[in-house]
């Protein structure tokens, strides 16, 4: 049974986990130091994956390229308290235990196109997750001794301006996943293609402030894997849905001079995750393995901001945000010892001609000490944090 928790919370940690977990929403250098506040107000490249609407709002007249190549460092999180243990334990075993802290790097391209019309195109290639969780020492093994993921998103995008105020955008959302589970018990590969799509409109209120609406849809993920060391002893096939829900954001924007200011309100309906249900292909396995698991997690919100001031050619940024886990504590566990986060963030960038813009970026997370009291745990998580430093070249042509 631990295994289906650990492919499913792996994939949904690590593929845009939306509202808390170990959600990567920052795929952009602008993202990064503005704590993804970086909506209402988006005019570079990455406007294509954020609010593919702004594209139509800008005033370049070729083309706009942004790599970005960002590390993201996640610390170990402690857990101490107790950990259920099955037969033929069938007891509480005490636990004062530690996670594997983690280290990736991840690039990202964005890419918008020169003006047609009224109308723009846009591309997006990004690595909304692709992290790992690892618990060495038992019995917090049992339960989850590795996952790891690697993701893909690619998003291609158009946008109109119907009128001088107001555009529209959206796009395709092309996602890949492939992951890796193992703990004491099982080992479990998997992969899925899945698709979805994204929707935006800005509103230019007057010349200083911007309404932004966006809307990214639930993707149902059709994850098809292999097992070994299975507790039967057989190895087989499975298959498992998984919804990645729909995200929601209202962004404002407001410039003074030389300075914009930006809110977010970022809504995710985690609600659809109820359970687990797996599909095994041997009758055995579905058998003894394939009772549905409860999730039950709530919808959840995050709170952003972010401002930006320009000194001639060289643009500073700073943003905070507030990120609330969507994991109730009834199922908690060491896949994803997720809570509530503090979110802060700073950067720059320095125009050094026509064609060339360089930036760099930080941001860390504070992750809320998390007390927990379920079936399975009683105790608490604590020291969660994470890191990104972002560095980036914008090239105009």
């Amino acid at each position: 049974m631990q295994l289906h928790k650990k492919i499913a919370l792996s994939i949904l940690a690590a593929t845009t986990l939306f509202g808390g977990g170990y959600k990567i929403p920052e795929s952009s250098l602008d993202a990064v130091a503005l704590s993804s506040a970086s909506i209402a107000a988006s005019s570079g490249a990455d406007a294509s994956y954020y609010n593919p609407a702004n594209m139509a709002f800008s005033k370049d007249k070729g083309s706009t390229m942004e790599l970005d190549l960002t590390y993201i460092g996640l610390s170990k999180v402690d857990y101490k308290g107790t950990t259920w243990v099955g037969a033929p334990v069938n007891s509480n075993v005490p636990t004062d235990t530690s996670s594997e802290s983690e280290n990736f790097l991840v690039p990202t391209l964005h890419y918008v196109s020169p003006a047609m019309g009224k109308m723009r195109m846009g591309f997006s290639i990004v690595s909304p997750g692709g992290l790992s969780k690892r618990w060495k020492e038992s019995p917090a093994s049992l339960y989850a001794k590795e996952f790891t993921l690697k993701t893909v998103e690619i998003n291609p995008t158009v946008s109109y301006k119907l009128t001088d105020a107001i555009a529209i955008g959206g796009g395709l959302r092309a996602l890949y996943s492939d992951g890796i589970v193992k703990n004491a018990k099982y080992d479990m590969t998997g992969d899925s293609w899945d698709f979805g799509y994204n929707v935006a409109v800005s509103v230019q209120m007057d010349k200083e402030t911007t309404l932004a609406l966006t809307y990214r849809s639930k993707i149902n993920m059709t994850v098809d894997g292999t097992t070994s060391r299975t507790a039967t002893g057989i190895n087989s096939d499975v298959r498992v849905d998984l919804p990645i829900p729909a995200a929601f954001n209202i962004a404002l924007s407001h410039t003074i001079k030389d300075t914009t200011i930006e809110a977010v309100i970022e809504r995710n309906f985690w609600s659809s995750y109820k359970q687990l249900d797996f599909n095994f292909a041997n009758s055995v396995n579905e058998t003894n393995l394939g009772t549905p698991i409860p999730k039950l997690w709530s919808d959840s919100t995050a709170y952003r901001f972010g401002i930006t001031h320009r000194l001639g050619r060289v643009t500073l940024m700073a943003g905070y945000a507030y990120d609330n886990t969507p994991i109730p504590e009834s199922t908690i566990n060491y896949e994803l010892p997720s809570s509530d986060a503090n979110i802060f963030s700073l950067g720059g960038k320095y125009r050094y001609n026509e064609n060339f813009e360089f930036g760099l970026a930080a941001l860390t997370a504070l992750y809320k000490d998390r007390k927990v009291n379920n079936t399975k745990l009683n105790g608490e998580f604590t020291n969660s944090k994470s890191y990104l430093v972002s560095a980036s070249v914008e090239y105009k042509f």
